[in-house]
C-alpha cells in the first residue's frame, strides 16, 4: 500500500524564505501548500487584506510580522521588507512571506525574490489565486467565455493620473481590446481608465463592473457601461481593495451571480464559543455567506479537583447509568478512562444517556452507542424519558459534567430514587483574548447577529462587554436552546431566534429561519 508522504519545507538549517499566495480574501482559496508551509514557518511577515483566520492558522511559537500597505500608508519601505526577508532568513529561520493574491501578479513578489536570489538567499515561489479572477468569479462574471473573450489581461490601475506621455500601460491596445480587461487597484483612477478606453476606441456602452472586498462577505459588485461605471461606482461609494472588469463577459453576471445570492451572504455574526469548538459553526456559517466575527467567551480546561470523577471511574463497575450532557463532558470522561488503563468496554452492561446528538456522535467516536437519547435536553424531557427507559429507584448514576452548572438534572433524578454521582470532568473559563475589534463593531452598529450556545457563553459575553452598550443597537440574538435562552432573558436581552433542535445545525437554521421571516 502506497504511503502518502508530506512534502515538508527543508532549509537545510540555513533559513529560506517562502512566497506564498494567501489568495484574494476567502481564507479558504489559499493553496494546500500554501497553509501548510504557514503552519509550519517560524517567522510569518505578512500583508495588509491577509484573511486573520490564515495568520491565526501559525503554530504558537510563530514570529508574526505586520507589515501591510495601503493607499498612503506603508508600515515599512518595499526595501526595508527586503531586508527583513533577508534577515530572518539567515537567522536560518524558514521564513513564510504571506502576500494577497499571487506573489507574482502585482504583489511586488517579483521584487522580492529578486533581492533574495541576489543574496544567495534560498527560496520557493507558492502561487496563488490572484484576485482579478476569483472576484469576477464571485461576482458570476467568467473572464473568458466562448464566442464573448478568447483573451484576458491583467492591467494595474494604479498608475498616478497626472502622469503624461511615461505610461506603462498600452492605451491604444486596449482600447482595440476584443476580449475582457481587468485592472487591479484602479478604483481612484477609475474615471481616467473609462475616458482612456473610450478615447482609444472602445464603445462607451461596453459592459463594465466594479467588484469590492471581493470573495469576502462585504463583496458588492457595481454593473454599468463603461461610459458611466465611473459615476455608478461613486453613487454606490466603491472603495479599494476593488478590481474592475470590462468586456461583453460582465453581461453574465445577471445568469450566473451566485455568491451574493447566499442565504445569509453579507450578514455579519459574532461567535461567542470556546475557539477550540467555534470551527464548526464558524464553517457552517461562512458558507452561507455570513461575515463571522470569532469572540470566544469562555475556555475549556480541566475540573479544579479531578479526584472525585477518577475514584468514580476506579469504581466503574457499580453505576448502572452513565449521563452525558455534552460533548467536553465525554471527552474528558475518557481522557481519564484511558489515563487509568481502561476503555470502552468498562462500561459494558451498563445504559448510557446521551443529551443531543453532538454528544451522542461524540460517544460514538470513542465505541459506546448511546441507549437513550431523549427528543429534547431539558431536564423535564430527560427524566420523562429516564423514567420510560427505567426503573430509576436504587440505580446508581454518573453524571460526568462542567464543574458549575445547574442542579435540576441532579435533584430530579434523586426524587426518583437513584443514587447520583454527579462529578466535575471539566470546567469552563472566561477567555481573555483581546477583543476590541469586535466590541468596535458593535458599538459602531455593524453586526446583525450574536450567537449564543450555552449559559456560560452569555454570562462571560456580558463581563466583556457591558449590557448598556448593547442597547439600541440593531443585532439579533440567537440561543441554541431554552436553558441558554433563560439565562439570555434573565440578564435583560431578547431572544429573536432559538432552536428547535438544540444543536449548531438547529442553531444555524433558527438565523434562517429568522431572516427569511424578516423578509
Amino acid at each position: 500500500m502506497n504511503k502518502k508522504i508530506e512534502k515538508k519545507p527543508s532549509s537545510g538549517g540555513k533559513g529560506i524564505v517562502y512566497l506564498v499566495g494567501a489568495g484574494p480574501g476567502d481564507a479558504d482559496l489559499i493553496t494546500v501548500r500554501g497553509l501548510q508551509l504557514l503552519r509550519q514557518a517560524e517567522v510569518i511577515i505578512y500583508d495588509y487584506l491577509i484573511p486573520p483566520r490564515l495568520v491565526k492558522s501559525a503554530q504558537p511559537t510563530a514570529e508574526l510580522i505586520y507589515v501591510g500597505k495601503k493607499a498612503g500608508q506603508h508600515t515599512l519601505p518595499q526595501d526595508h521588507i527586503n531586508q527583513l526577508l533577508i534577515e530572518k532568513s539567515r537567522a536560518g529561520k524558514i521564513v513564510v512571506r504571506l502576500k494577497g493574491g499571487d506573489p507574482f501578479i502585482f504583489g511586488r513578489g517579483g521584487e522580492e525574490a529578486v533581492a533574495l536570489a541576489e543574496t544567495g538567499v534560498d527560496f520557493e515561489v507558492v502561487p496563488g489565486v490572484t484576485a482579478g479572477a476569483a472576484a469576477a468569479a464571485y461576482a458570476g462574471i467568467p473572464i473568458t467565455y466562448r464566442d464573448l473573450a478568447s483573451d484576458v489581461a491583467f492591467i494595474t490601475g494604479h498608475e498616478d493620473a497626472t502622469r503624461t506621455g511615461e505610461s506603462q500601460v498600452d492605451w491604444p491596445s486596449l482600447g482595440r481590446w476584443k476580449g475582457t480587461l481587468v485592472f487591479y487597484m484602479g478604483v481612484k483612477n477609475l474615471p481616467m481608465i473609462c475616458q482612456k478606453l473610450q478615447e482609444h476606441g472602445m464603445s462607451a456602452v461596453t459592459p463594465a463592473a466594479v467588484i469590492c472586498w471581493g470573495t469576502t462577505a462585504d463583496q458588492r459588485t457595481v454593473v454599468a457601461d463603461l461610459g458611466s461605471l465611473a459615476e455608478a461606482a461613486e453613487r454606490q461609494e466603491i472603495t479599494p481593495p476593488s478590481v474592475i472588469v470590462v468586456g461583453k463577459v460582465v453581461k453574465l453576471r445577471e445568469q450566473l451571480a451566485w455568491f451574493e445570492n447566499r442565504l445569509l451572504f453579507g450578514r455579519r455574526i459574532i461567535v461567542t464559543r470556546a475557539r477550540s469548538q467555534a470551527s464548526e459553526l464558524v464553517e457552517k456559517l461562512e458558507e452561507l455567506g455570513a461575515a463571522v466575527l470569532e469572540f470566544p467567551t469562555i475556555r475549556i480546561e480541566p475540573a479544579e479537583d479531578v479526584g472525585p470523577l477518577r475514584r468514580a471511574i476506579d469504581n466503574i463497575q457499580q453505576y448502572q447509568w452513565f449521563i452525558f450532557t455534552s460533548v467536553n463532558g465525554v471527552e474528558a470522561f475518557f481522557r481519564h478512562l484511558y489515563e487509568a488503563k481502561m476503555d470502552s468496554r468498562s462500561l459494558s452492561g451498563s445504559k448510557i444517556c446521551s443529551i443531543g446528538p453532538a454528544t451522542a456522535g461524540r460517544l460514538r467516536y470513542f465505541g459506546i452507542i448511546p441507549d437513550l437519547v431523549p427528543q429534547r435536553y431539558v431536564s423535564e424531557s430527560i427524566l420523562q424519558s429516564l423514567m420510560e427507559a427505567d426503573d430509576l429507584a436504587g440505580k446508581r448514576i454518573l453524571l460526568p459534567r462542567a464543574q458549575e452548572v445547574r442542579a435540576d438534572l441532579p435533584e430530579g433524578l434523586r426524587k426518583l430514587g437513584a443514587v447520583v454521582d454527579e462529578v466535575a470532568a471539566y470546567r469552563t473559563v472566561a477567555d481573555e483574548e483581546p477583543t476590541e475589534e469586535i466590541s468596535q463593531a458593535i458599538a459602531e452598529d455593524k453586526v446583525d447577529w450574536i450567537t449564543f450556545t450555552s449559559s456560560s457563553t452569555v454570562r462571560n459575553f456580558l463581563e466583556k462587554v457591558e449590557l448598556k452598550k448593547l442597547a439600541g443597537k440593531k443585532f439579533r440574538i440567537a440561543s441554541i436552546g431554552p436553558i441558554t435562552s433563560a439565562t439570555i432573558k434573565e440578564k435583560g436581552l431578547k431572544v429573536d431566534a432559538e432552536a428547535k433542535v438544540y444543536t449548531i445545525d438547529g442553531l444555524v437554521e433558527a438565523i434562517i429561519r429568522a431572516e427569511n421571516d424578516k423578509k
